[in-house]
């Protein structure tokens, strides 16, 4: 897939803008990276067992750094950990889509595919980021996310070209998840100041790519591509669905039980 790069227009880009990108961006890693392993020891085989596990630990290494970079950026004195285990659903700023729970195999094909069709084309453009932290994180990110890529399109051809059953499954995901789907490519003040500065690609230009990468995939795939609809969005703004709540129970527990705690 070939990626798209900033517009090249130099330009300062606000501290707090950076940080709400940098902030999204790790969001998405960490609650992706938490639901993909809510399968660990429990994948229907083991060999998905272990690649589940370790897309969930790229996703959160990844986060680790953008979190990083926020805290630095924030300048308030707070860690990635702190950004990750101290904050309310409401100051989560991922996507929607990341958030919705595992459901079957499937389900979490669906999820992940969508997600990486999109994710991938623009770590590969933001590799050439005006900023150079981003730029930095997001080429070592990228390498992790073609592979992403390469797996989640391979299972989803596999099972919606498969048997009836997992025709039917794949394509009940398909439906289900692309509401959330638009959400990727909904552009806001940072979006565009990013974009403007040469600091990230548009994300029209994300979505001209994402486009052509579903519809091939989907062909493949047997699969009906679902007429464009109503879109499910406020994840950018701290507006999320009623399982990121659940999630973050789970995930920030020790943290909040134990202030402070360390291994």
């Amino acid at each position: 897939m070939a990626a798209t790069a900033p517009a090249a227009h130099p330009a300062t880009v606000p501290g707090e803008t950076l940080f709400e990108y940098a902030l999204r961006l790790g969001d998405n890693g960490l609650i992706l990276g938490h639901r993909v392993s809510e399968w660990c020891g429990v994948s229907p085989v083991l060999e998905e067992d272990i690649a589940l596990a370790n897309v969930a630990l790229d996703l959160i290494g990844q986060a680790t750094l953008w979190l990083g970079l926020a805290a630095e950026l924030e300048g308030k004195g707070r860690s990635a950990d702190e950004l990750a285990f101290l904050r309310d659903a409401g100051g989560f700023r991922n996507l929607l889509l990341v958030e919705q729970p595992n459901g079957d195999f499937a389900q979490t094909l669906a999820r992940q595919y969508f997600f990486d069709a999109w994710h991938h084309p623009l770590l590969a453009a933001l590799a050439t980021s005006s900023e150079p932290r981003i730029a930095e994180i997001a080429e070592k990110a990228s390498k992790e996310a073609a592979y992403h890529l390469n797996r989640s399109r391979d299972l989803v051809v596999r099972l919606g070209d498969g048997t009836p059953e997992s025709h039917g499954r794949m394509q009940r995901s398909v439906d289900d998840l692309w509401p959330y789907t638009g959400e990727l490519f909904l552009a806001d003040p940072v979006d565009e100041a990013m974009a403007a500065a040469g600091a990230a690609p548009a994300l029209s230009d994300i979505r001209a790519l994402w486009d052509a990468e579903v519809s091939a995939t989907l062909a493949q795939a047997t699969l009906r591509r679902p007429e464009p609809g109503y879109v499910q969005k406020g994840g950018k703004r701290g507006v999320h669905s009623e399982h990121l709540g659940f999630l973050l129970a789970e995930m920030q527990f020790l943290q909040r039980a134990y202030p402070g705690a360390r291994w």
